[in-house]
């Protein structure tokens, strides 16, 4: 693949997961009740623990893929 292609992807990843990051956060700082309807309600109250854990770690995870891809295509371009 090309500089600019892996670039791109690393982009992308980049992107992703700061959005998982952001919603991590928010299952962890946000009531079951309150959280928006896309991001799905359940029947318990309190915090969706479980799935804060998730977005945070994969969030983590793909800003390391991310980092990793950005620095491969820039060793690539030169």
């Amino acid at each position: 693949m090309n500089s600019s292609g892996m670039r791109a992807i690393g982009i992308i990843l980049l992107v992703l997961g700061i959005i998982l990051l952001g919603v991590g956060i928010v299952y962890f700082t946000v009531p079951t009740h309150s959280l928006p309807s896309f991001m799905g309600h359940a029947a318990r109250a309190g915090h969706h623990t479980k799935r804060g854990w998730a977005g945070l770690l994969l969030g983590v995870i793909l800003l390391i893929l991310g980092g990793v891809t950005l620095s491969r295509a820039r060793a690539a371009s030169n």
